[in-house]
């Protein structure tokens, strides 16, 4: 599994440092991966497409870079909230538990 930027800012909100995460990627031997640019101007589509369907956000949602990541990377996504990703990223092997 992989950690990309945004989650791991979404990882630090409640960290004391940076190196704490880092500690506990390499505990649970998460790797860090940068997000390509193919998946930025991927996130880019998706969030012109949300905005098109009447979505009221005026900057791309973290979830974008981050769905984008997993299908450009073909990487599966695992998630508790799979919808968004389903909608907008076709292509994503999304994994989610089962509610």
């Amino acid at each position: 599994m992989i950690v990309n930027p945004v989650i791991f800012a979404e990882l630090c909100v409640n960290a004391s440092d940076p190196a704490e995460v880092n500690r506990i990627l390499d505990h649970l031997k998460l790797k860090f991966a940068e997000i390509p640019r193919t998946a930025l101007f991927t996130a880019a589509k998706a969030f012109l497409a949300y905005r098109k369907r009447g979505g009221a956000k005026t900057s791309p949602l973290p979830d974008f870079f981050i769905g984008a990541h997993a299908e450009t990377t073909e990487t599966p996504l695992l998630t508790r909230d799979p919808s968004r990703f389903r909608t907008y990223f076709p292509k994503a092997r999304v994994i989610a538990p089962l509610p």
